[in-house]
């Protein structure tokens, strides 16, 4: 690994743990709170792509483990983990790798449009898919009704990957920090 790529990777960590400076906001009848740091997956993810975003946020998830507070509120640590929010938390690695992943795949055709659709399903699907089912069975709640009151985060999180993919497709024009895949059948 360059030493480029450690620079980027340790970068967008730090970028989650500023995130994590604003406030999180509680919501009534979800054991989850609204928080920042969503974006910094799809930035992470859309901007310096699968692997590196990936590590990023790992590390980051790294961080919260051993108990730093770099969540909201000065959230950290193994209880937070294994708390209603744990499933979102552990799954953030994985979104940040599944938006750059896709990002990377459309990178010679990246437009808003195809930023928002790989943004949203790293940095809002993903999370969804692993975090609601955990959130249930941690909170005892029935999986039907986490669902429905997972809603309420759609439009902040639809929010988050409009602003991450503006700032992606930014990036891109002026200084791609992702280098596009080869295709099949390319030159060496």
């Amino acid at each position: 690994m360059r030493t480029k790529d450690i620079a980027q990777i340790a970068l967008f960590a730090a970028i989650m743990v500023v995130l994590g400076l604003f406030p999180l906001i509680e919501v009534p009848f979800v054991p989850a709170p609204i928080t920042s740091q969503t974006l910094g997956v799809a930035l992470a993810g859309s901007i310096i792509g699968a692997r590196r975003g990936g590590l990023a946020v790992l590390l980051f998830v790294v961080l919260v483990v051993v108990g730093l507070p770099v969540l909201p509120g000065g959230r950290g640590g193994l209880g937070t983990i294994l708390g209603p929010t744990g499933g979102f938390i552990l799954a953030y690695p994985l979104g940040a790798w599944l938006a750059g992943l896709l990002t990377e795949r459309m990178w010679h055709h990246y437009t808003l449009w195809r930023a928002i659709l790989a943004n949203f399903a790293g940095a809002a699907l993903l999370l969804y898919v692993v975090g609601i089912p955990w959130m249930a069975v941690v909170s005892g709640m029935p999986l039907g009704k986490a669902t429905v009151a997972s809603a309420v985060f759609l439009p902040g999180d639809l929010l988050k990957v409009v602003l991450a993919s503006v700032a992606a497709v930014a990036v891109r024009r002026a200084y791609p920090l992702i280098e596009p895949r080869r295709t099949a059948g390319a030159g060496a």
